[in-house]
C-alpha cells in the first residue's frame, strides 16, 4: 500500500521506517525542510531509528522523505504523527488542522487517515473529520475512512520494542476499524481494537495521568519524608516487596519531556470545557510535580548553607539535563528550571549532558562540561539530576565534595538524597 507518515518526529519515523521494512511504500512528509534533507541523506535524528535503517529502507525504494504536499496524492492510509502542544493551559492543535487541511486535498474515495497525536476525546470526529470532508468534499465512513490510534512510544526503552508494544486502534465505523487494525496487524505484534475513537483517546489521557499522579504523590512523600527524618527511598523498596496492589514509582526533580506533563492537561482542559468541573487529581498533581525544581533548589541551598558557603556566586554541577534517562530529548525538562533558579539565585552553573553533542550546546541554559574528575572536585555541590548510564558514578562519590542525589544512585558521607 501507499502510505503517507505526516510528521517525521520522533513518533512518525519509526512507525514510516517500520511501514516500510514490512513492505509498505512510504511517503515521510514533514514541513520542517533542514528535517527532510537529513532523512534524504539517510542521517536518523531519532535515537530508537539507527541511520543504517534509515538507509536501506532509502535504497530499496520503499521510503521517501519530502516537504512537497504534492508528493502525497495517491495515498491508500496517511498517517498523522504531528505535535500537540498545550498554550497557557489550551490544548493547541494547529499542527493536526494544518494536516487535515493538506491531506484532505489529496484525500480519495477509499483512502484511510489515522490520527496518532495525543489528544482529548472527541478531536478525531469533531476536529480532524469535519476538516477532512470540507477540504476533500467527501464524507467519512462512506467516501473514505478514518480513525484513532494513539501512539505509545517510549525512548531509550529496550525492554518493550517498538512492534512489541500492543497497539490499540479505534475507527469512526466497523469498516474504519477493520482496515485501520489490518494495518496496524501488519507491524505491531498485537492490536487491541476498542468500540469508538473517544474511548482510544481517552485511554492515552489515562495511561499517562496514571503515571502523572503516582509521580507527584511520591514526589511529595518525598518532600514529607525528608522533614519527618525518615529514608523514602528505603520506605519504598519496602512497599514494593507486596506483591500484588502496588507499583513501584520514584521520586524526583520533576516530570518532563514531550507528553507526561501535557497530556493530563488536554483531559483537565476537555473536562473543564464541556462538564464545567476541575479534574482535580490533574491538577494536584500539576502543582506538585511544577513545583518539584524548586524544592530540589530549596534543598541545596539549605545544604550549602549548612557547609558556610553561600549560593551566591557558589559553583554547582548539574548532572543530566535531559527530561529522561538515556533521552536526547530536553523538552520541558525540569532540569531547566532547576538551572534557571540557581543562575537567579547568583550561581555559577555548569551542566553535563553527555546525550546533547557538543554542536548542539545551545540547546543547552548553561555552559555544557564533562564530568571530569576535576570539573567534579571544582564544583561546591554536584546535582544529579538524570542517571544516565555514562556517568562515572563511583568517579562522582570520590571526587565530588558535596552532591544532593535526586536519583538515589550513590552513596558516601558526602552525599545526600533527595
Amino acid at each position: 500500500m501507499q502510505i503517507v507518515v505526516a510528521g517525521q518526529g520522533y513518533v512518525g519515523l519509526p512507525l514510516a521506517v517500520r511501514a516500510a521494512e514490512v513492505g509498505h511504500r512510504v511517503v515521510g512528509y514533514d514541513v520542517d525542510g533542514h528535517r527532510v534533507q537529513q532523512l534524504a541523506a539517510g542521517q536518523s535524528y531519532v535515537r530508537d531509528v539507527d541511520s543504517s535503517r534509515l538507509r536501506a529502507v532509502l535504497a530499496s525504494g520503499d521510503y521517501s522523505a519530502t516537504a512537497d504536499a504534492a508528493v502525497l496524492a495517491g495515498f491508500d492510509i496517511a498517517v498523522i504523527t504531528v505535535p500537540t502542544p498545550l498554550r497557557d493551559g489550551v490544548p493547541d492543535l494547529t499542527y493536526i488542522e494544518s494536516c487535515a487541511r493538506t491531506l484532505g486535498e489529496h484525500l480519495r474515495p477509499g483512502a484511510t487517515v489515522v490520527l496518532e497525536s495525543t489528544t482529548y476525546p472527541g478531536t478525531t470526529e469533531e476536529v480532524l473529520l469535519p476538516l477532512l470532508e470540507e477540504a476533500s468534499g467527501l464524507k467519512g465512513g462512506e467516501d473514505f475512512l478514518a480513525g484513532f490510534s494513539p501512539e505509545r512510544i517510549a525512548p531509550g526503552n529496550k525492554r518493550w520494542s517498538f512492534d512489541g508494544t500492543p497497539k490499540v486502534v479505534s475507527g469512526i465505523d466497523a469498516k474504519s476499524l477493520d482496515v485501520i487494525k489490518g494495518f496496524y496487524d501488519g507491524i505491531f505484534r498485537t492490536t487491541v481494537p476498542v468500540s469508538g475513537t473517544k474511548v482510544a483517546e481517552l485511554a492515552k489521557l489515562i495511561e499517562n495521568t496514571f503515571r502523572f499522579v503516582n509521580i507527584s504523590m511520591v514526589n511529595e512523600m518525598a518532600m514529607l519524608s525528608a522533614s519527618l527524618g525518615v529514608d523514602i527511598w528505603e520506605a519504598i523498596d519496602a512497599a514494593a516487596t507486596k506483591p500484588f496492589g502496588f507499583m513501584r514509582f520514584t521520586p524526583g526533580p520533576g516530570v518532563g519531556g514531550h507528553c507526561l506533563p501535557v497530556d493530563p492537561m488536554f483531559l483537565s482542559w476537555k473536562v473543564e470545557q464541556e462538564l464545567g468541573v476541575p479534574f482535580r487529581f490533574a491538577k494536584l498533581a500539576d502543582d506538585v510535580n511544577r513545583h518539584m525544581p524548586d524544592y530540589v533548589v530549596q534543598r541545596l541551598v539549605a545544604a550549602l548553607d549548612k557547609r558556610g558557603i553561600p549560593i551566591r556566586g557558589s559553583r554547582i554541577l548539574l548532572l543530566g539535563l535531559t527530561y529522561k534517562y538515556n533521552a536526547t530529548d530536553l523538552r520541558n525538562s525540569p532540569s531547566a528550571r532547576v538551572a534557571e533558579l540557581l543562575i537567579d539565585f547568583g550561581a555559577r552553573v555548569r551542566g553535563a549532558e553527555p546525550n546533547i553533542p557538543d554542536g548542539d550546546s545551545t540547546k543547552l541554559n548553561v555552559p555544557q562540561v564533562d564530568a571530569t574528575p576535576d570539573e567534579v572536585a571544582a564544583a561546591d555541590a554536584v546535582v544529579l539530576l538524570m542517571d544516565h548510564p555514562q556517568f562515572d558514578l563511583p568517579t562522582i562519590e570520590k571526587y565530588a565534595t558535596y552532591v544532593l542525589d535526586c536519583r538515589n544512585r550513590l552513596s558516601g558521607a558526602n552525599i545526600e538524597t533527595l
